[in-house]
C-alpha cells in the first residue's frame, strides 16, 4: 500500500516537473522582456536620453541634425521626499553644455552653453564677456549677422546692468556658442537649477537637413564626437 502511494506521488511530481518545465521557457521570455522595459526606462529617467538639435544656435560646436546624448545623472538633484541622490552630485559649471526646459515653455527643450553660475559677478560688453573680472576665452564663440538686433536695442542695457551684480545661487546665465543667432538668458532671463535636464556629452550621429540622398547628408566626421 505505502509502494503504490510512493508511487503516485513520483507520477504526480513528474508531472508537475513537466509542465514547470514547459512553461519555463514563455516565464523566462516575460521576464526578460519585462527585465529590458525597466532598465531602459531607468537608463532614460536617470541616466541619458537622446536628443535632436532643431536649429542654429549653437553652431559650430552643434549643427542642425546632430543627433546627441545627454547625462542626465551628472547633475542629479536628491529623489522627492527621500533627501538623497542615485548618483554623486555635481554642480553645472563654466562653459559646460546643457539641455533644459525653456523657461518660457518647460514643454520646450533648449540646448545653450552655461556663461555664469551662481555668485559669479557676469559683464557682457559687445563680444566680450567677463566673469569676476576675468575676460572669458571663447574659442568656440561664432559672430555673424545682427540676426537679433532688435532684441539687443530692447533688453541689451537691461540685462548687464542687471548681471553686473553676483547672480542668484542655483541659478546659470545661458548663452548659443552662435551668438547673434541665439535666444537665450540675454532676453528670457537667468535658468533655474530645477529646470536642468542634463549635460550634453556626446554626438552619436549626425544629418545635415540639405536636399540631397540620404548618404550624402550623413556627416561621417561628426559620429561618436565628444561635444565640447
Amino acid at each position: 500500500m505505502a509502494k503504490e502511494k510512493k508511487k503516485k506521488q513520483d507520477l504526480k511530481n513528474e508531472n508537475k516537473n513537466e509542465k514547470t518545465s514547459f512553461k519555463t521557457p514563455l516565464r523566462e521570455n516575460v521576464e526578460a522582456i519585462v527585465v529590458a522595459l525597466i532598465l531602459a526606462l531607468f537608463v532614460r529617467t536617470f541616466i541619458f536620453q537622446a536628443f535632436k538639435i532643431p536649429s542654429g544656435s549653437m553652431k559650430d560646436t552643434l549643427l542642425i541634425g546632430d543627433h546627441i546624448l545627454v547625462n542626465k545623472s551628472i547633475y542629479s538633484s536628491p529623489l522627492p521626499y527621500l533627501n538623497f541622490s542615485i548618483f554623486p552630485i555635481k554642480e553645472p559649471a563654466r562653459k559646460d553644455i546643457i539641455v533644459f526646459k525653456y523657461p518660457k515653455d518647460p514643454n520646450r527643450d533648449f540646448i545653450k552653453r552655461c556663461i555664469a553660475t551662481g555668485n559669479d559677478y557676469l559683464l557682457i560688453k559687445g563680444q566680450e564677456i567677463k566673469v569676476n573680472d576675468t575676460t572669458l576665452d571663447e574659442p568656440y564663440a561664432k559672430y555673424e549677422k545682427r540676426y537679433l538686433q532688435s532684441y539687443q536695442s530692447k533688453y541689451w542695457s537691461n540685462v548687464y546692468n542687471k548681471y553686473n551684480e553676483r547672480l542668484p545661487e542655483g541659478n546659470y546665465f545661458m548663452m548659443g556658442d552662435n551668438r547673434d543667432n541665439s535666444q537665450d538668458s540675454r532676453y528670457w532671463g537667468l535658468l533655474d537649477h530645477d529646470l536642468i535636464k542634463g549635460k550634453a556629452f556626446l554626438i552619436y550621429l549626425s544629418i545635415s537637413d540639405d536636399e540631397a540622398p540620404l548618404w550624402k547628408k550623413i556627416r561621417w566626421d561628426r559620429f561618436f564626437k565628444k561635444i565640447k
